[in-house]
């Protein structure tokens, strides 16, 4: 995964290290798409998604926003659909066809001409979640020896 090696999670904290590996995971999955890795892009970006929103109910005072109980979120759709119901995320975003072709990439290498809506998609999730925009200086190096 693009954080090997480049990210210490326990020396972070989990809220600095959910928030770097969303950014890590979003440039390794960018990367690997261009790269023709479809699965491998489409894993790392779901990583990236998923990272995001831990990263968001991390913080008390983010958290805070969500309506409900944090034992009703226990999986990345009702996280995301908790986030949307509390005005968080806008919900233009369509996380369940995601998933289907997230779970299609893990099963096989599938092969997608345009993954540009699913790119644009996520970043505008993680835009509303706070993750983007950022400075790709403040990241570690790439070590295109993940993948």
């Amino acid at each position: 995964m693009p954080h090997f090696g480049l990210m210490d999670s326990a020396a972070l904290g989990p809220e600095r290290a959910a928030l770097l590996r969303a950014r890590l995971h979003m440039r390794g999955g960018k990367r690997r798409l261009r790269q023709g890795k479809i699965s491998a892009g489409i894993a790392a970006i779901y990583d990236a998604l998923t990272s995001a929103m831990e990263w968001f109910c991390a913080s008390a005072d983010r958290r805070s926003r969500v309506r409900g109980a944090p034992g009703d979120f226990l999986d990345d759709r009702s996280l995301y659909a908790a986030l949307v119901r509390s005005g968080i995320l806008d919900g233009t975003f369509d996380f369940n066809l995601f998933r289907q072709v997230v779970d299609r990439a893990l099963e096989a290498e599938i092969a997608v001409k345009d993954t540009s809506g699913i790119v644009e998609g996520v970043e505008s999730v993680l835009s509303q979640l706070g993750v983007l925009p950022f400075d790709e200086g403040d990241l570690p190096p790439e070590d295109p020896s993940t993948l």
